[in-house]
């Protein structure tokens, strides 16, 4: 698929559905996407073409600086998040070098961004299904969550709540999640690495 000028952006926040996962690390990127959602002014809505929540709209500066975008929780199970991610993919005729996942990252301290193109999924379960869907060149926001305490298993530690500690400082960390996001959508990935990757 080309880079058309006109077409949106793809903003995918990973996650389980249910609320019994929504405060789990591996929610992380649900969370991104409901905060962008509230600055959008607007709230998801089921998808016609595909099992996830959709929401259309604007972000960046009001004018010719702001961004289309569509905002997608898919709402299979995480290893099955490729599916509907590409359907919406092919349905809003999105590039897929304009499709950024926002997912968790084990081997990133808790709270530290990084954002890149490509690459692979080390691990993660909703990378890996939409890497198979689509190919790897999509843009990912990996939010640190850090490696689990001990011996306790990595799959585990992902379905848990963020720790009492971690979460004085969440609502921070998810809303530089946010800001970064934006900052990629409206001014390119190197501007946007320069700002927020630590």
């Amino acid at each position: 698929m080309t880079d058309d000028a006109n077409a949106p952006w793809l903003i995918v926040g990973l996650g389980n559905p249910g609320p019994e996962y929504a405060g789990n690390r591996h929610n992380v990127g649900f969370m991104v996407a409901d905060l962008l959602a509230g600055r959008i002014g607007g709230s998801f809505k089921r998808a016609q073409k595909a099992q996830a929540q959709v929401l259309e709209g604007r972000i960046g500066p009001m004018g010719p600086g702001s961004r289309r975008v569509v905002l997608v929780k898919p709402m299979s199970f995480m290893n099955l998040s490729g599916g509907p991610v590409t359907a919406l993919r092919d349905f809003y005729k999105v590039p897929t070098a304009r499709v950024v996942a926002i997912h968790d990252e084990l081997d990133i301290d808790y709270g530290v961004l990084r954002l890149k193109i490509g690459g692979g999924d080390n691990g993660h379960n909703g990378l890996k299904s939409m890497t198979k869907s689509m190919g790897p060149d999509y843009h990912r926001l990996r939010f640190g969550i850090g490696r689990p305490p001990g011996r306790m298993q990595v799959a585990d530690f992902v379905l848990k709540d963020f720790s009492s500690t971690e979460r004085k400082e969440l609502d921070y960390f998810v809303d530089r999640g946010a800001d970064a996001v934006e900052c990629l959508v409206t001014e390119g990935l190197e501007r946007a690495q320069s700002a927020y990757n630590s």
